[in-house]
């Protein structure tokens, strides 16, 4: 049975590890293309980018209650609740995504002053995000009908869909942008438009997909199942609030070390996101693992599971993290000249390298979490290393030691050890397992 599940966790990890690296680089992309128009082109993209990804927070959290709970009932072969819940799920992503476009669109022009841009890069914002904003459902419901394929154990299906949304995005893109192929020259609005063009085809192929295959039935609206999904969604969502408010104010306090130091821990971020990927893969794979076994009460295939994904990412991003701690250099001088800057940035590199191990454990122990539901004390690890460990850390170090960039950086490992204890402990009491 284990080698069957060690299959298993692969076939689930690596599409979705793969969607997810897809994800990104639409974003990316976009950064890439509107390169060679400015740097208040390049500011304003940005800001447009950050603004999204503050949106969809809840969205997010939505997708991975919905991934959780159709899990349960598709593992206890409760297809027609299964498809209900994924039918109310996009009634609720639609409404809330309506609701935040209109507040969007509304507020586009305020959104980069609040950020502190300028008047030009403002401007060139606001058109990018109005027409962002229009197209946002077609984002949402991306998501969304990805984690309900997630939830069924179809990682392969999205990751086919997204990767068809990048081709046809750039296809889209680059033509409007810089007026080429006979099409108008309209700068950075021709990237929200390609945005919205290849998300609505991805849309509409997911959602036919979904429905062809029975993932999705009509039927009266049912809270219980709502809530369910709220239940376990919404501290997915929260976490990923502190955690992304804590990086950011980490970010500030790195600032304070100088402009050479602020720009080593960014570069740093961007490289160690790779290892990310495959474990972020896992964590999908033991949620909906996990989900599939406990909705069928199969408690030890979901145990069996959880050890093969942690197993895989441990062995994955140590790889990973020989790699940052023996050629930091190569990895930093792929992004920048700057000697300053590299010098800074492969000591981090070598730093976020000793933290793979926990990193990879903490990742796969919050997936299996949330596979049972217990998605509020996964919140509770970020906030607990973060908020109460490495941020008043760092301050109290700095202020009352006057310690330097690369101590403030360690806190960093001290940071995931608390979480990775903390999630064990959870993991060993079994209470993850009485949440379904």
């Amino acid at each position: 049975m284990q080698k069957e599940i060690r299959k298993q966790v692969f076939r689930l990890a690596i599409p979705a590890a793969l969607s997810s690296l897809l994800q990104r680089t639409v974003s990316i992309f976009d950064i890439f293309l509107v390169g060679g128009l400015g740097a208040s082109s390049i500011a304003a993209v940005g800001i447009g980018q950050l603004s999204i990804f503050v949106a969809m927070t809840i969205f997010l959290g939505l997708s991975a209650g919905t991934t959780v709970v159709v899990a349960h009932l598709a593992g206890a072969e409760k297809s027609q609740e299964a498809g209900k819940t994924s039918y109310q799920s996009i009634l609720v992503v639609s409404g809330v995504a309506v609701l935040i476009s209109l507040i969007g669109i509304a507020f586009s022009y305020e959104l980069p002053l609040i950020m502190g841009a300028d008047a030009e890069v403002t401007l060139i914002a606001d058109t990018y995000l109005k027409i962002i904003f229009y197209a946002f459902i077609f984002t949402t419901l991306v998501n969304i009908l990805t984690g309900i394929m997630h939830g069924h154990g179809d990682t392969k299906t999205p990751l086919k869909a997204i990767i068809f949304v990048n081709i046809l995005h750039f296809v889209i893109a680059y033509p409007l942008i810089y007026g080429k192929f006979g099409c108008p020259q309209i700068g950075v609005p021709g990237a929200a438009i390609a945005i919205g063009v290849s998300e609505a085809v991805g849309a509409v192929w997911l959602f036919w997909d979904a429905l062809r295959k029975g993932y999705i039935k009509k039927g009266p609206i049912d809270t219980i199942l709502t809530r369910r999904v709220l239940r376990v969604g919404m501290p997915v969502a929260l976490d990923r609030v502190m955690q992304q408010l804590g990086q950011m104010a980490f970010a500030m306090i790195v600032m304070g070390y100088g402009t050479a130091a602020y720009a080593a821990h960014q570069v740093g971020l961007s490289i160690e996101a790779f290892s990310f990927m495959p474990g972020l893969g896992l964590s999908i794979a033991a949620a909906t693992m996990v989900g599939h076994s406990l909705g069928a009460e199969k408690a030890d295939r979901a145990k069996i599971s959880t050890i093969e994904a942690t197993r895989l990412a441990v062995i994955i991003m140590t790889a990973m993290g020989l790699c940052f701690f023996f050629l930091p250099y190569l990895f930093m001088r792929a992004f920048t000249t700057d000697p300053q800057v590299i010098g800074h940035g492969t000591v981090f590199l070598k730093i976020v390298a000793i933290l793979q191990i926990p990193l990879a454990i903490s990742m796969v122990l919050a997936g299996t979490l949330r596979g049972g539901g217990d998605s509020r004390y996964s919140m509770f690890t970020t906030i607990a290393g973060m908020w109460l460990f490495r941020i008043p850390a760092a301050l109290i170090l700095i202020k009352f030691f006057h310690v330097g960039l690369y101590t403030t950086w360690s806190l960093m490992i001290l940071d995931w050890l608390v979480r990775v204890t903390l999630l064990i402990n959870r993991y060993r009491s079994g209470e993850w397992q009485k949440k379904v």
